[in-house]
């Protein structure tokens, strides 16, 4: 609770916090890991794909890990406040989910294939939290860039479920939407456990295969 106030429950667009028209931080120039841009769309012919799955810095790691992932970056969407900052989307009153931006060339991994890392390296049952990390900023979340990774994040959902009711867990709670606006995190949370080698953030994953 902050203020009286839930941090599960996502605002409407009459009680969120108003944000601002421009981004009021720096977010860094190149990737720590990766030695490219962080504010990039990629090379022609490559492709962005959005997850939030918890603390956005052990997850950022995570996926630039994987084969074929040209940059990431972590920021927060989802949600209603324009241009936020940390602090304020800690609040649960802008709506945001902590999430992954990751850029990646289809010729080397697949969509399917940063879904299959999503699933399984979190736990997608837990509604508005992950661990001990409570609020709605830590939902589970796939934001969509094209129609096509929205029918395949729907269909990779229903398949995770059939594994996941197999081994005892509940319903899946991950929402699946099209992207509306990514804002970038500041310039300290960007290759978080790069900055910060010793840094906590652990990973909630199931142990559920994503077959």
């Amino acid at each position: 609770m902050i203020f009286g106030r839930d941090k599960s429950t996502l605002p409407t667009a009459e009680s969120a916090l108003p944000g601002r028209s421009e981004r009021p931080f720096s977010v860094g120039d190149r990737h720590l890991v990766t030695g490219n841009p962080i504010e990039t769309d990629g090379p022609e012919g490559f492709e962005i794909a959005v997850f939030g799955l918890g603390c956005f810095w052990g997850e950022e790691k995570t996926f630039w890990e994987q084969p074929g992932v040209w940059s990431t970056s972590v920021g927060y969407a989802g949600g209603i406040t324009p241009h936020p900052t940390y602090e304020e989307v800690c609040t649960g009153q802008t709506g945001h989910a902590e999430v992954v931006r990751v850029v990646f060339d289809p010729s080397v991994t697949s969509y399917a294939d940063l879904l299959k890392v999503f699933w399984e390296n979190h736990d997608p049952t837990q509604g508005m939290r992950q661990g001990n990390d409570r609020g709605s900023q830590y939902r589970s979340i796939i934001l969509t860039t094209t129609p096509e990774q929205q029918r395949e994040a729907e269909a990779s959902k229903d398949a995770y479920q059939r594994q996941m009711t197999a081994h005892g867990y509940g319903e899946i709670t991950t929402q699946i939407k099209p992207l509306d606006e990514y804002f970038y995190a500041e310039e300290g949370h960007q290759q978080y456990l790069v900055r910060n080698p010793f840094g906590y953030c652990p990973l909630h994953a199931t142990g559920v295969q994503y077959a």
